[in-house]
């Protein structure tokens, strides 16, 4: 009895995500481009994840209509209705995973592609969210597929629901199938959960409405929901609006969003932001966001005739870093908005965009600039920076607490020496940030904006400042915060004459012992040529 105790400790053991998507992936070895591995298996965890919430949802439904003894004919009419079901995807009949997990493997390629009309015929919730045919295009084996099916089968939500981010993980795992090729510029990027929370810690998403323009996987989304559930236990108080140009990419934001029930807004179908603005008109609350660093490309003729830059001029067509600045503090309200962003290093002292940054902070538009520690990414190694730009600086009540003005100021922050705490298991170097990492920079951004704060002194060596604006003005509006942050010289404390003594009598000390080796090996030799002789 003991022994099937500990052979089933071990099998639960070994249910995890990632093996489970190996075993997805050598299932279809040869079958299918990792590109079109990755589709069909992504849409496969899907189809599982609403199939199962619905299904649950369903039949707790079904209970409390018999507790109030319905007739089954009116019970049937109950739960046939889409409207009857709050927080969750109305799944249709085809496309509900009981009935797929039984098919046949000859008929399964035909009932998955049947599943995925079904759902984009449903109704708005889950219109845009799968490709269509997929699974007649990819052409994969019947007994191939129905070993994925199988597979995906032990994704059950009650298993695996605590995931922040499940798409997400899934679409993580196959960026690092193939990281040499997923580049930030090619769309192919996932934004990890510490550097999400991170945001959020700063800028505080608890209600009203959160806009990202570039939203990839929706991840963003997924897992500040998490954090706004953690602080405040209600997701519904946030409504979601973001764009993605990537129509796989967008395929998987509409999924993420649709599976955790999310109110969002992410426009008809994908669409560069530059080109075309979904959301034209529209100013947010909060905005988190992880742009395509230094974007080549980007610019054309008569994308500059909105309002995006109306008051800063046209940005450099160099790279798209200052058009994302713009944009986005573009798209936040006039009287409070507060937008938290990545950019790339480059974009804290370039001199094409020295105008604008400059104009950003006369405006007192940027509140804090955050330099994080580099290998946080899957698919680049770079450090680079958080952005906090807030449209009210003057102070007041922000989420309970009291404000200070902090106009003229901006804080610094350096976090690259965070680097204390790798990812085991990876296949290249990858730090993470701690919870009481995070927690620690959130509170030295907060403790500089409240009441009773002087930021003219606040500073600790090697980690934060407040900068005023004429210190600012004389640094040519840098934000690279080394021109800030006091670093401490080390080296000043040491006693160059004494290290000098010391290092000239232990090299001396070295030449006598060498010579005095050399002198013994000679008597050696001599000796044994007197012995040789003999």
């Amino acid at each position: 009895m003991a022994k099937n105790i500990t052979k089933t400790k071990k099998e639960d053991k070994s249910l995890n995500l990632e093996s489970i998507l190996f075993n997805c992936r050598d299932y279809l070895r040869g079958s299918a481009s990792l590109n079109d591995k990755r589709d069909v298996i992504l849409t496969l965890v899907f189809l599982r994840f609403i199939g199962e919430k619905f299904e649950d949802a369903q039949a707790q439904m079904r209970q409390m209509c018999l507790d109030r003894e319905l007739s089954e004919e009116s019970i049937a009419n109950f739960l046939s209705s889409p409207a009857r079901y709050k927080n969750i995807v109305f799944v249709p009949e085809a496309a509900r995973w009981s009935n797929l997990i039984n098919v046949a493997p000859t008929a399964l390629t035909a009932a998955l592609d049947d599943a995925l009309q079904a759902i984009e015929d449903s109704g708005d919730a889950l219109k845009g969210c799968v490709k269509l045919s997929l699974f007649t295009n990819v052409n994969i084996q019947p007994n191939d597929l129905k070993k994925v099916v199988d597979e995906v089968n032990k994704i059950s939500h009650k298993t695996f629901g605590e995931e922040r981010d499940l798409i997400g993980r899934v679409y993580e795992y196959f960026l690092k199938s193939f990281a040499v090729n997923a580049t930030k510029e090619d769309g192919e990027f996932y934004t990890p959960h510490d550097i999400v929370e991170l945001i959020a810690a700063f800028i505080e998403p608890f209600d009203g409405t959160l806009y990202d323009p570039c939203c990839g996987s929706g991840g963003m989304f997924i897992q500040c929901a998490k954090y706004v559930e953690a602080k405040q236990g209600d997701i519904t108080a946030v409504n979601v609006f973001g764009q993605e140009k990537e129509d796989a990419t967008y395929r998987l934001a509409k999924m993420n969003l649709a599976m955790r029930g999310i109110s969002h807004h992410l426009g008809t179908c994908a669409y560069s932001t530059f080109e075309k603005d979904h959301h034209a008109g529209l100013t947010f609350d909060y905005i988190m966001a992880n742009p395509p660093f230094n974007l080549k490309h980007w610019f054309k003729p008569g994308i500059t005739e909105g309002v995006n830059w109306a008051d800063y001029g046209t940005p450099p067509e160099s790279n798209a870093n200052y058009a994302w600045i713009l944009h986005m503090l573009s798209k936040i309200k006039a009287d409070k908005g507060i937008a938290g962003f990545l950019l790339a290093n480059g974009a804290l002292g370039d001199d094409d965009a020295q105008p604008i940054r400059k104009a950003l902070i006369e405006n007192d538009k940027v509140e804090a600039i955050i330099v994080l520690p580099r290998e946080l990414f899957y698919t680049t190694d770079i450090s680079v920076t958080l952005w906090i730009l807030n449209n009210n600086k003057r102070g007041g009540l922000h989420h309970g607490r009291n404000l200070r003005d902090r106009r003229g100021e901006i804080l610094f922050m350096d976090l690259r020496s965070w680097t204390d705490n790798p990812v085991k298991g990876e296949q290249k170097k990858k730090v993470k940030l701690k919870s009481d990492q995070m927690k620690r920079a959130s509170d030295i951004y907060f403790r500089w904006q409240q009441v009773g704060t002087d930021g003219a002194t606040y500073a600790q060596p090697e980690l934060y400042r407040s900068v005023g604006l004429d210190e600012l003005d004389r640094n040519g509006f840098s934000l690279v915060p080394s021109r800030y942050i006091e670093f401490v010289d080390r080296d000043t404390a040491i006693d160059y004459d004494k290290v000098l003594t010391e290092t000239a009598e232990a090299v001396g000390e070295m030449i006598k012992l060498q010579k005095e080796n050399q002198e013994a090996l000679a008597n050696a030799f001599t000796s044994l040529g007197y012995a040789l002789k003999k």
